[in-house]
């Protein structure tokens, strides 16, 4: 095994937690609203104060993981998101737990689209689909281990026992991060040339390189697309599990059970994205992608018995990752000569989008009306899946073996 294999999977170990505590939070919300004495809504802070963070940090760290190193700055990520972690676990009030979610979600923030970032700086463009899906493994297994263990750890635990896990696994791998960046750092050495040390960080050439990718018509194509995705399909997310449990009664537990099928979608999409690529091309993907994520937006909408709303977290999962795969790779590719920020910009449109998302849904929970938004946002993905389709290429040609 390579030291790039192996570094591979110890940032998807950091990956796989990153995801884990961004989704935690989603089948407590009956519960955290009942502790809390206020309504799903207004718990629904806690979800939407992490991707807020996660989202505007990202401004921060793209510039920060081109200058001092990403994978450097991924095990800095992964330390705080370990201290936060326990932080979030003692939170007495909701103000102060929806506080401590922030500064999770602003630790989170320099993990996953770094560690995409250094995918790009180190993966031909060939190959970068599968190896994506490959760390794409990993996130939708945190997905799915985060939703079913914030479940379980309401009725059984205790939901800050799930903090306090997800705090322990973030310092196993931040831990291993760095035994693996020191490893790597003693057999390659790459000292800059007479000694030379990076340039310090300037917030004007800061402000100027990004107003330069943003002057890309490819650039803004991308952060615009990956915005309206967050809103429709990942702000919807956040209140499967509470339509699960108010829609259907299923218990807390059994609603995060159920959204492990989201996970085993996408799970199953990045076993099988090598030969879906080959088959489908990107224009396939984003097409099909779509439309299995409207299927599923529109049976959790609509379905008379919990089954439908099962299938459709299947449906929605697969497709999501089709689709947003798809995306990422354009990401990688849209500012090859400033891939880190580009990158970073790229997920923090995601979750500010996500972040609108969440707060346009979270009022029409509380009004009784979250079949309809789930049916309007099921009918926007399907115009974006095909406005995507138009711009990304057809057949990508996959190397034998790879």
């Amino acid at each position: 095994m390579t030291s790039s294999s192996t570094m591979l999977r110890v940032i998807s170990l950091a990956a796989f937690c990153s995801m884990a505590s961004m989704r935690v939070c989603d089948p407590m919300l009956v519960s955290l609203a009942r502790e809390f004495s206020v309504t799903t809504g207004d718990a629904s802070a806690v979800i939407a104060a992490f991707a807020v963070s996660y989202g505007v940090l990202q401004l921060f760290y793209g510039p920060l993981g081109d200058r001092l190193g990403k994978v450097r700055v991924v095990i800095g990520a992964t330390f705080a998101c370990a201290l936060f972690s326990g932080v979030t676990a003692l939170a007495p009030t909701l103000p102060v737990l929806v506080a401590a979610r922030a500064a999770m979600g602003a630790s989170a923030a320099g993990i996953i689209p770094l560690s995409m970032a250094w995918i790009g700086d180190n993966v031909p463009y060939e190959q970068r689909q599968e190896t994506l899906a490959q760390l794409m493994v990993a996130t939708v297994s945190g997905m799915m281990a985060g939703q079913w263990f914030g479940g379980f750890a309401v009725e059984a635990l205790g939901w800050r026992a799930a903090f306090v896990v997800l705090s322990l696994l973030f310092l196993t791998a931040a831990s291993l991060l760095w035994r693996q960046a020191r490893a790597m750092a003693a057999s390659t050495p790459t000292p800059m040339p007479g000694g030379a040390v990076p340039p310090a960080f300037s917030l004007s050439a800061y402000l100027a390189n990004t107003a330069a990718l943003l002057r890309m018509p490819r650039v803004r194509w991308v952060l615009t697309v990956v915005a309206v995705e967050g809103a429709l399909a990942f702000g919807t997310l956040a209140f499967v599990p509470a339509r699960m449990v108010d829609g259907f009664g299923l218990s807390a537990s059994a609603a995060g059970g159920v959204m492990v099928l989201y996970g085993v979608g996408g799970l199953i999409y990045s076993l099988l994205a090598r030969r879906w690529l080959a088959l489908l091309g990107e224009r396939g993907l984003a097409l099909m992608g779509a439309s299995l994520i409207a299927a599923g937006l529109l049976l959790l909408a609509w379905g008379p018995v919990a089954a439908w709303g099962v299938l459709g977290c299947f449906f929605a999962g697969v497709g999501f990752y089709m689709l947003h795969n798809t995306l990422q790779v354009q990401a990688t590719q849209m500012a090859p000569e400033a891939r880190g920020t580009a990158v970073t910009l790229f997920a923090c449109l995601l979750f500010l989008g996500q972040s609108l998302g969440v707060l346009l849904v979270a009022a029409s929970v509380d009004r009784g009306w979250i079949a309809p938004v789930f049916s309007v946002a099921a009918l926007g993905v399907l115009v974006l899946g095909a406005l995507v389709s138009r711009k990304v290429n057809g057949r990508v040609a996959v190397p034998a073996g790879a």
